[in-house]
């Protein structure tokens, strides 16, 4: 038999219950705010304490509401808090089945579709789904299947807030771990990110990627170009991020046409720059056009000579890449110091590594600067007049073909 307290509480969320079905929005409104800060941070039996052990009624009709009115942003945010405290609680899997049954994931994915969506309130979304995606494989599986890494996807792409990037790409990563049937899609997913417009996405996409593809195994091709792309970065995050992530593809089938890529680099074609016809100044214009070629330059040399340094494997296949040349092209842009700078510390590798190299770049720079680019290849650039830069820039050095003699010698 119930007890007197007993019926009181279930007289008390009966009276609640129907409080809210003949609410409008401001009653509703208020009553969201007033379940927010009693019940915060509560586990399950907590919740079914505070409801009479009937909380899923209110889970019930708040989905319901949210799932009629999400289109017009009606407590979008309130509502989705709420749907939080149950999903969130500890012991939390009947609240998170019921969810799922009534097209939790499907509400939540479409409100992150929508243009009219608070920024705010994506994230919370993003949140949700995330809680969702920890649960377990079924559970993310069942987000994939319903297209969200698409949809998470785009949504990271126009995310205007740190908090609301940072969220999306942990749901990704999420999504990646432990879902093997869906792994390769989040991959591909984040690869089709790096193009995208925000410096802060592609920072994180980066860093996702490296967690993913250790879990993928294998590299998919469409990697390569968006990733020497984002070589021509301002942003010295991103450049760190973009070699880090090269340095780890030296690992897969995609290393050839990466070093194939890497070494072109370093002798860009004037077709590749940007234009910028805002720009009035002629000398301007050509400056700003120049500027993320130049960079890419520098950032390809820099990423060569550390894959270089840790592999003499890999620097045998650069040399036989022509990479000799083209460091030595590279050298003689006068145009941009740092892109110099780093093909000098790269060359200098391959001279203390390779007596043949050594040979061929003493002949082409002659002693006294030779002796120079021994001593410091750091500010050989410094040294160096017109007359030299464009006998390094139109050098027609080839060590390919004595190398693989001396190799097979050996």
């Amino acid at each position: 038999m119930s007890t007197s307290k007993e019926l009181t509480a279930t007289s008390e969320v009966m009276s609640f219950l129907q409080e809210w079905d003949h609410g409008n929005k401001t009653v509703r409104s208020r009553m969201l705010t007033a379940f927010l800060n009693q019940n915060r941070g509560k586990t399950c039996p907590e919740l079914e304490l505070e409801f009479a052990q009937v909380a899923s009624l209110f889970l019930a009709r708040l989905t319901a509401w949210m799932r009629l009115t999400y289109m017009f942003g009606t407590c979008l945010g309130l509502q989705l808090q709420a749907v939080g405290v149950f999903l969130s609680a500890a012991s939390n899997h009947c609240y998170l089945v019921e969810f799922l049954e009534v097209g939790g994931v499907l509400t939540l994915l479409e409100i992150l579709g929508q243009k009219q969506t608070q920024e705010e309130d994506k994230t919370r979304a993003l949140q949700l789904l995330q809680v969702i995606s920890n649960a377990g494989r079924e559970y993310k599986e069942l987000i994939c299947e319903s297209y969200g890494v698409r949809v998470v996807a785009e949504c990271l792409a126009n995310s205007k807030t740190e908090e609301s990037q940072q969220t999306g790409q942990a749901l990704l990563e999420s999504l990646a771990h432990g879902n093997p049937k869906y792994q390769n899609q989040v991959y591909k997913g984040l690869i089709a990110l790096l193009p995208c417009t925000s410096p802060k996405v592609q920072q994180l996409v980066l860093q996702t990627l490296r967690i993913v593809q250790d879990l993928v195994k294998a590299a998919h091709p469409s990697i390569v170009e968006p990733l020497l792309n984002l070589l021509r970065s301002l942003n010295l995050e991103i450049q760190y991020e973009a070699i880090q992530l090269i340095s780890d593809l030296r690992r897969y089938e995609v290393r050839p046409e990466l070093l194939r890529g890497l070494v072109a680099l370093l002798k860009p074609a004037k077709e590749g720059m940007q234009q910028h016809k805002i720009l009035q100044d002629p000398e301007m214009t050509k400056m700003t056009e120049s500027l993320p070629v130049f960079v890419q330059q520098a950032a390809a040399a820099k990423a060569l000579r550390l894959l270089a340094q840790g592999s003499l494997e890999l620097s045998q296949e650069l040399l036989s890449l022509g990479v000799v040349h083209h460091l030595l092209y590279a050298m003689g842009n006068q145009e941009h110091a740092d892109a110099q700078r780093q093909a000098s510390l790269a060359l200098e590798y391959f001279v203390r590594s390779f007596p043949v190299v050594e040979e061929v770049v003493h002949s082409i720079l002659g002693a006294s600067l030779f002796t120079a680019f021994m001593l410091n290849a750091d500010t050989l650039y410094m040294k160096l007049d017109d007359i030299q830069a464009d006998v390094l820039l139109s050098n027609s050095v080839t060590v390919s073909e004595v190398l693989e003699v001396q190799i097979a010698e050996k």
